[in-house]
C-alpha cells in the first residue's frame, strides 16, 4: 500500500474578503474530490484571504499510480485561472519505509 500527499500553496486572484476566497476555493477542492476520487480539503491561512493552502491525500496499492493521480491534481490547480500555483510538495510513504 502506497499513500502519498500533495500540499498545494496558491494566491487567490480578485478576492477581497474570505466570503470571496471559500467562493473560489470550495469548488476546487470539490472537483478535486470528485475528478480525482482524492481526500482533500483546505489545510492552511484559514485567516488570509488571498493565500489557500489545499491538502491531497491518495492511497493505491501502486506507488506510480498514487504519483500519477497527484501529478494530475497539481496540474488540475495549476490550470485553474483563479488561482496561481505558487508552491508544491509531495510526499508517497510505501510499505518499506519507517
Amino acid at each position: 500500500m502506497f499513500v502519498g500527499s500533495l500540499e498545494l500553496d496558491v494566491l487567490l486572484g480578485d478576492v477581497h474578503s474570505l466570503k470571496q476566497k471559500r467562493s473560489v476555493v470550495r469548488p476546487i477542492v470539490a472537483e478535486l474530490r470528485r475528478r480525482f476520487a482524492v481526500a482533500v480539503a483546505e489545510a492552511g491561512q484559514r485567516d488570509l484571504y488571498r493565500r489557500a493552502t489545499i491538502g491531497v491525500a491518495a492511497v493505491a496499492a501502486d506507488g506510480a499510480h498514487v504519483r500519477d493521480v497527484l501529478d494530475a491534481c497539481e496540474r488540475f490547480v495549476a490550470e485553474r485561472p483563479e488561482v496561481e500555483l505558487l508552491s508544491a510538495g509531495r510526499r508517497v510513504h510505501g510499505a518499506d519505509d519507517d
